[in-house]
Parts: structure tokens; C-alpha cells; sequence
């Protein structure tokens, strides 16, 4: 490990430079967006949690009270708030900041509540006729529970008749566990409502995915910075994601196309599909009794990513475009309030359909200029640079950049249609980091002229380019302490001058762990998600394990009876990889070896709860035929660890 991994080093952020400070002077002058969002943002309001802070599994999962800093420094301010921007936070940022800053249980309508400020994403309770429906419960049982705990308090205990989520992300279904439980779902006493495809894509980015994807989401969402003015002050998309692991209960029902209508505790609602757009798996709704359109995260108070920099599929912006106008065309004309799963409402006909088609426009304007660049030749690195947000979008908070960004949007529209590759060869078959750095740094002239040479330019202000030099540097040679400080000062003025949330919290990562080095590694094979997998996904998680090198030459094959859901599978393993089917009994004769056990079972050994040898053992699992199928394939599997390097080799 390099020198810079030694925590006890007293790192503190840098003050913002003057370049940076005189960057966000001039950003804030004529700052003016809709002042209404302020008094949206906290209308409504009936009661907050007690403390602000809720208890997890690991400590606070949610303190509200660490951004008190927000709120002290605009009352500080006087009659102009704005005045309240430290240096060192963009100021349209710190306008969303302090918009994401009203905390506690809200009325939208009569009949509809939402409680925000309590996790990145808004859990929201409908009154129907015998109980509460429930959409979105957050990203975590023990915020879910908090919340459904102040609206029972101060709206009339009811119980839960309904969960709706409204899309795949974690964050709008990880929270389940605290409104309801697999045994009342089971029972038939709660419906879970979820659009077509919401397990297949839940599995794909949070378990498939899932190592690799929180680790990248923790330069996103920037939990392990501290914070403050020259920290953490916001996500964008909300305050922050709160620190305790989702859980997931599977759908009872499936919304797969437009128009579809369901009742739901006497509620009349009617789903607009909206695949591929926000997320993989997602959908809109409206009440048409009621006057209300749901957009999920179709439409937030921010321009959105189409692909977040921790990682996903890269979004259709062409479909997501369209699904905004089919929302408007369909019911915006009857539409009196909007709500979605961030941010605040929207209320008032002529509001709402003006948020909606400014919205649907943007999305479009990316998707049409991005490709209308790309047809000329240009390169998505090359579109990023010439395209500039018209005033259009600028004069708006919903359209600007808080948590997407144009200049990675742009490049994520370009990915779509024409991949990674820009079409010149020199990019076809690039050096990896370590060796291009070092053959940059030779050229350069060596270690010490190359940081000479990134120190000019930082006094310049010109950090962008003293971190892309820098970075062949430190990946040749991670020990050379000086380069990794330059860097990361350079990344820390960046951090300070961006009006995306995520991209500042990014760069501050960056800089925290040049410093610091990266977190403890700890193995991340337990997931909180798994209990709600079907068996197929559940050997597609494993399957991403396989140590290919380990299993040259080896074929083996296992039966599984699975006499909780008197299912049988067959998985094979052969010329390197794993395949599974459904079977049946007759299939014994062909495996290696059968097994005989539960899902329950499974879960317990491939999360490290139990070993086999153990279950078998104790006759938890009972094995017959040959242990070395079982081996061959159980024995070969990889562990990830949470806290791979990402700024460094």
C-alpha cells in the first residue's frame, strides 16, 4: 500500500483557491430561477421527525441534523439568502441544496401525503378505502418504518393494503421491509405492484452488478465525505443516501403496457409503461378520480443521467423523451397535481403541463443535437466540449444539471448508437492506465518535471488538465506523494466549481483517497437482496463468481430439488462456464450429483451464512452422487471486495 494510505495523516479539504472563488462569484451573478420551488418545496408540511435522526443496523442509518450547516448559514444571510453560498460550493448547487433541505411529512392533497428528507428518494401514502397504498418505500426498511411511523401518528394509524414500486432502482424498493412483510404479502393481505420486467432488472444492477456498482456509487452519492461547505452538501437527486442495506419482496403483480387499469384499495389508477427510460423497469400512473400523475423518476427537479457515473445501462433518451409527451398527451389536461419519487410536487393544470413539456424537450434537445454532432463526424468526447444548454433550459432548476450532467449525457447518448469506440483506431486498442502512464511520464521527462509542469498549470487554474496528466503519474507510480497531493488539490477545485452534485461528490472522492487511500477492503458476497430471488437469478448471481482459470478442462453437474417449491434445476458446468435450466425428477440419472434442500438453503451458502460441507453435515442439505460436481463448481468461485482502488492502481 502507498505512503498515502496512511489514515492517521491529518487531511483536511483546502479552502477554495482564487480561481475557483472568482468561478462561482461570476456562476452566481443573475442566478434567477423559479422562486416558487422554494415555497413548493416546503408546502404542505404537517410534522417532522422527532430528532432527525433514525436508527440502523450499523449506527444511524439518516441524520437530517448534519446539514444544519445549510440552514445556518442562509438565516446568517439576512434578506438574500443567495449571499449564503460558501466559496466553495457551485451556487446553483447550493440552490438545490438548500431546496433538498425541507425535512418531514407533507400534504400534497386531500388524501395524498409524502414524507421527504428522510432518504434520498420520497416514500409516498395514499389513503384508500381500508388502509394506507404505499409507493416507493425508500431504500431502506429502517427510514421506511420511521416514516410510516410519523404518518400513522399524525394521520390515523392504517394499515398497509398496498406497496407500489414505481421502477428497479434500490432506492424505490429497498425499504419494503419496514412497511410490510413477506408474510403478509404471501397471505394475500398486501399487493406489490411493479412494472413488467422489475425482478429480471432489480438482479441485473443490484446483484449482477452489485460490487462493482456500490463501490463506483460511493464517488456518486459521496457518503465517506465529510460533511460541509467544502464536503458533502448535497445529492442532487436529494441529501443523501442513507447508510443500511435494502431489502426486496417480489411483485404480486406486473404492469407491462399503457393504459393498463387496476384498483387498488378502491383507488382507480391508470400505468403508463415506460421501459428503458429512467430505469430499465419503470412506469408512470394516473388517478383519474383524483386529478394526481405520479412520474416516478421519468421527471425530477434536476436534468437527469442517461447513465450515472456509478454505472448502469445507458438509457434510451429518444423512448424517455416520448414517454414524458405520451404522459402529457394522455393526462395532462386532466392533471391538477404531479408528484414523483424526488423532489417536491408540481400543483396546478398549467403548471404541470409546462414542467412536462420543458422536460420532455431537454431530454429530446440532448438526444437530437448529440446525434445531429455525431452524423457531422464528431466524436462524443468532441460533442460534450460544443454543446451548451440553451437559455431555454438554463432559465429552469429542473432542467440544469444537478445529478446528470450535459457533458456526460452527451457522451452517454453517443455510447447508445455508436458504443465506447469514436471510430479512430488510435482508441481501438489503448495501453490500461499503469502501462500508458508509464510511457506518458518517460516522455515527459520523468516524475519531477512532469508535477513541475502540472503545478504551473494548477496556479493557473487549468486543474482539469493537471488531473488527466497527473493520472499517468500516479498510475506509474502510485508512491510519488507529491503528484498524488498535486492531484488531488486539483480534483478538490474541480469538486468546489461543479453544479452537479455527483460530479462533486466524485471529485472529492477523488481527492479524499489520494490522500487517504481507499477504504478498508471487505468481501461483499452477502446480499440483502437475495431472499427475493427466484431460482434462476439466483444461479446468475453465482454464475458471475466462476473463476474461469480455476475450471480449465473441468465438467460437472447438479441437481437441485427444491422441495420448498418442488422445483428442479439442473446446473452444468462445462468449457468454462455455468448454464441453468429448469428440469425434472427424471434428471437425476444425468447429474454428478443431486442435492435436496431449500432456496432458503442456497441463500445460506452462497451469501457465507453456512458452508456446504456444514449444511450436509448437519442434514440440512442432503447430498447424493459424487461431492466433486459440487466442488468443481463451489469451489471455484471468486469473492469481490468492497474497496477497490479506483484513483490509484
Amino acid at each position: 500500500m502507498s505512503p498515502s494510505s496512511d489514515l492517521d495523516r491529518p487531511i483536511q479539504p483546502k479552502p477554495a483557491t482564487a480561481v475557483t472563488a472568482e468561478r462561482n462569484r461570476v456562476q452566481g451573478v443573475d442566478l434567477e430561477m423559479d422562486g416558487d420551488d422554494f415555497d413548493r418545496a416546503s408546502r404542505g408540511l404537517i410534522a417532522t421527525h422527532p430528532t432527525g435522526k433514525i436508527d440502523g443496523p450499523y449506527g444511524p442509518a439518516w441524520d437530517q441534523t448534519r446539514y444544519a450547516f445549510i440552514d445556518e448559514a442562509v438565516a446568517a444571510a439576512g434578506s438574500n439568502p443567495a449571499d449564503s453560498c460558501p466559496e466553495t460550493v457551485h451556487p446553483s448547487l447550493w440552490r438545490q441544496a438548500r431546496l433538498n433541505q425541507p425535512h418531514g411529512l407533507f400534504k400534497v392533497d386531500d388524501g395524498l401525503w409524502q414524507a421527504r428528507g428522510y432518504d434520498i428518494s420520497n416514500i409516498t401514502f395514499i389513503e384508500g378505502e381500508t388502509g394506507w397504498i404505499i409507493i416507493d418505500p425508500l431504500t431502506t426498511e429502517w427510514t421506511a418504518r420511521a416514516c410510516l411511523e410519523l404518518a400513522n401518528e399524525h394521520l390515523g394509524g392504517r394499515p398497509v393494503r398496498a406497496v407500489i414500486y414505481t421502477h428497479s432502482h434500490a432506492d424505490h424498493f429497498g425499504g419494503v421491509d419496514g412497511v410490510t412483510t413477506q408474510e403478509a404479502v404471501d397471505a394475500g393481505e398486501v399487493r406489490i405492484i411493479a412494472p413488467e420486467g422489475f425482478m429480471r432488472e432489480a438482479v441485473a444492477e443490484n446483484v449482477i452488478a452489485g460490487p462493482a456498482m456500490a463501490r463506483r456509487a460511493a464517488y456518486q452519492f459521496g457518503p465517506l465525505l465529510p460533511v460541509g461547505p467544502r464536503g458533502h452538501v448535497d445529492c442532487g437527486l436529494g441529501k443523501a443516501f442513507p447508510t443500511a442495506p435494502p431489502g426486496l419482496i417480489a411483485p404480486t403483480e406486473s404492469i407491462g403496457e399503457t393504459g393498463q387499469e387496476l384498483e387498488v384499495d378502491g383507488i382507480r389508477i391508470v400505468f403508463q409503461y415506460t421501459p428503458e427510460a429512467e430505469a430499465p423497469a419503470e412506469m408512470t400512473f394516473f388517478f383519474p378520480d383524483k386529478g394526481w400523475l405520479c412520474m416516478a423518476e421519468n421527471c425530477t427537479h434536476t436534468m437527469h443521467n442517461l447513465v450515472p457515473i456509478r454505472g448502469a445501462q445507458v438509457r434510451d433518451t429518444l423512448s424517455w423523451s416520448k414517454y414524458i409527451g405520451e404522459a402529457l398527451d394522455m393526462f395532462g389536461s386532466e392533471t391538477t397535481i404531479m408528484f414523483a419519487s424526488h423532489h417536491w410536487p408540481r400543483w396546478g393544470q398549467e403548471n404541470v403541463a409546462e414542467f412536462l413539456a420543458k422536460q420532455r424537450d431537454m431530454y429530446r434537445w440532448i438526444h437530437d443535437q448529440t446525434m445531429r454532432q455525431a452524423n457531422h463526424g464528431f466524436t462524443g468526447i468532441e460533442i460534450a466540449e460544443m454543446l451548451e444548454l440553451p437559455q431555454e433550459f438554463l432559465d429552469e432548476g429542473h432542467t440544469r444539471g444537478y445529478y446528470g450532467t450535459l457533458v456526460h449525457n452527451v457522451k452517454a447518448v453517443y455510447a447508445r448508437y455508436l458504443s465506447f469506440y469514436d471510430g479512430n483506431p488510435s482508441n481501438l486498442w489503448n495501453y490500461p492506465p499503469t502501462e500508458a502512464g508509464q510511457r506518458y511520464v518517460e516522455f515527459m521527462g520523468g516524475s519531477d518535471e512532469l508535477v513541475a509542469k502540472a503545478r504551473k498549470s494548477f496556479n493557473e487554474g487549468d486543474y482539469r488538465w493537471v488531473v488527466q496528466v497527473l493520472n499517468h503519474l500516479v498510475f506509474s507510480d502510485p508512491s510519488h506523494q507529491e503528484g498524488r497531493d498535486l492531484q488531488a488539490d486539483a480534483y478538490e477545485q474541480l469538486g468546489y466549481g461543479c453544479e452537479s452534485a455527483t460530479w462533486r461528490n466524485a471529485y472529492l472522492m477523488g481527492a479524499k483517497e489520494l490522500r487517504e487511500g481507499p477504504p478498508p477492503q471487505r468481501e461483499t458476497r452477502r446480499s440483502t437482496l437475495l431472499g427475493a430471488l427466484d431460482v434462476e437469478q439466483i444461479f446468475d448471481a453465482v454464475s458471475v463468481r466462476l473463476r474461469s482459470e480455476a475450471v480449465a478442462g473441468l465438467q460437472a453437474s447438479v441437481h437441485w430439488h427444491f422441495t420448498d417449491l418442488d422445483q428442479h434445476w439442473l446446473l452444468s458446468l462445462e468449457n468454462r462456464a455455468l448454464a441453468a435450466r429448469p428440469s425434472n425428477q427424471d434428471s437425476t440419472s444425468q447429474a454428478g450429483a443431486v442435492l435436496t434442500l431449500t432456496k432458503a438453503d442456497l441463500i445460506d451458502v452462497i451469501s457465507g451464512q453456512v458452508s456446504f460441507a456444514d449444511a450436509i453435515s448437519s442434514g440440512t442439505i442432503v447430498l447424493s452422487g459424487e461431492p466433486e460436481n459440487l466442488m468443481s463448481i463451489f469451489g471455484n468461485l471468486d469473492t469481490f471486495q468492497s474497496g477497490f482502488a479506483i484513483v490509484e492502481p
